[in-house]
């Protein structure tokens, strides 16, 4: 098969690397000579009719970008400097994002805690409230076009099937959009207006709480849920364990009729600080001391998604709380890194904050890991690090700090032997019955880490109330 032949330069942009690849076109990085500056270079195929300008066509929404994101300037949404065509190819200069997908975080099971979902939704409605004044809706506000830097801060991406007030892009009564994030009027053709942005920040928001979009199915399925069918309030879904107030801002995000929903992305924030009950705080997502996992190979790029996963180089930010030593952190970062992503940075600065010592950190971070496997091998390493009994910085002793969904003291090391095994199982029988002894020496096949061992027996647990309880009972445990 044939191999792809680049362009070295685009108009006044030399182009420098590939960045992704995908139907519709290709996008590079690139380097503007007049400003020095490096710029993301999205580009369209040749063998699409750049004169077709029906609606929902691959040139049309090409255009539909560069004029939509064009006209809006806001931090949390990514700059277009310029739009061209060079040799028949035709091309938008963006910003250059270093950073990843929300949804790369939400496939990899990242859990996000309660404090930080306020503040980044926050980040996303002041987007959208940015874009929506100046008459831009996006119409496909999903994970997928959600860009986390490695600073930590939020960029919306692709504005290709975004409506433009007062022009006749995109037509209204064209079905546009991504299902599983479209509002019930898109679905049946009916006017629309800014309030499906809200709708699809309320998507976001709901997978956030629980790791889940509200609907699923097939594509007819899924159209008849979000027309007919209330979404389960997320506190009731299985294992998210949110507080109940995020409820009534969900269902009013959700909501069926248009009208029914917050009229604007501030009313929607101004819910979600009242719920919170104090100023939102996204400045920790800002708090960032870089240590750069190696660079994971990039995946084919699927439109609309402009901005493939990267990882930034060496940043420096406010600096970790003074008990504690860089290197134990720069350490946990890294341990974290291959779980999370870049992100890891910022969640063990965040953590560090409010965490005493090794120990506490450790499990505090093991909470943001929800895949048990990943959580088995990050609990592992912590283990090692640990040893059930450290020194803090400042030279005390630590304290035995609890496991991930308990207030005991679990020990985060510390050895797994059989007198340890004896008294697991009658406090797991309490739980799950007589099958308990299989599930203790399942649990405890391949590891002698207690942390492991542990945490393979709160997964046989499916109730969050009961498994906190048998973590607090292992805690317990000498």
């Amino acid at each position: 098969m044939a191999t792809t032949k680049h362009p070295t330069q685009l108009g006044k942009y030399r182009i420098t690397e590939v960045l992704g690849e995908g139907a519709m076109g290709v996008v590079y990085k690139g380097f503007d000579p007049d400003i020095q500056r490096t710029v993301a270079l999205k580009t369209i195929r040749t063998s699409l009719d750049a004169e077709d300008d029906s609606p929902g066509a691959p040139a049309s929404r090409f255009r539909n970008e560069a004029q939509a994101a064009g006209r809006l300037g806001h931090p949390g949404i990514v700059a277009v400097y310029d739009f061209g065509r060079d040799r028949q190819i035709a091309y938008i200069a963006m910003e250059f994002v270093e950073g990843r997908s929300l949804a790369s975080y939400l496939s990899a099971k990242l859990r996000f805690t309660d404090t930080d979902i306020p503040g980044i939704m926050s980040q996303l409605l002041d987007a959208l409230g940015h874009a929506h004044e100046k008459g831009v809706w996006h119409r496909d506000v999903k994970p997928a076009n959600i860009i986390m830097t490695t600073a930590g801060r939020l960029k919306v991406a692709d504005f290709g099937i975004a409506r433009i007030e007062s022009t006749n892009l995109t037509q209204t009564h064209y079905m546009v959009g991504t299902p599983s994030y479209m509002a019930p009027e898109q679905f049946l053709g009916k006017p629309m207006d800014r309030r499906v942005d809200i709708y699809g920040a309320g998507v976001v928001l709901y997978q956030l709480l629980t790791g889940r979009t509200p609907f699923t199915g097939t594509t007819e399925s899924l159209m008849y849920k979000v027309v007919n069918e209330p979404p389960e309030p997320p506190s009731a879904v299985d294992g998210s364990g949110r507080p109940r107030w995020f409820d009534a801002i969900v269902a009013r995000a959700l909501a069926k009729r248009a009208e029914d929903r917050f009229a604007t992305a501030d009313e929607f924030k101004q819910a979600l600080l009242d719920g919170v009950g104090r100023r939102i705080d996204d400045s920790s997502w800002e708090t960032t001391v870089m240590m750069a996992p190696p660079r994971p190979a990039r995946p084919p790029l699927s439109p609309p998604t402009f901005a493939p996963p990267s990882v930034g180089s060496a940043s420096t930010g406010t600096p970790p709380p003074s008990h504690w030593d860089r290197a134990q952190l720069t350490q946990a970062e890294q341990s974290l890194a291959r779980h999370v992503g870049p992100l890891a940075s910022v969640l063990v600065r965040r953590a560090a904050r409010e965490c005493a010592d090794l120990n506490e950190l450790y499990a505090k971070l093991a909470e943001q890991v929800s895949d048990p496997r990943a959580r088995d091998a990050f609990l592992g390493q912590a283990s090692l690090v640990t040893g059930g009994s450290v020194k803090t910085a400042g030279g005390g002793t630590a304290s035995v700090p609890s496991m991930p969904g308990s207030s005991s003291g679990t020990a985060i090391g510390g050895p797994l032997n059989e007198a340890l095994m004896d008294k697991v199982a009658p406090l797991l029988a309490q739980h799950v019955g007589p099958i308990a002894k299989v599930l203790v020496k399942r649990a405890a096949a391949g590891t002698d880490s207690r942390a492991v061992f542990f945490n393979r027996l709160a997964e046989a647990v499916a109730d969050p109330a009961a498994r906190t309880r048998l973590l607090a009972e292992l805690g317990k445990l000498a």
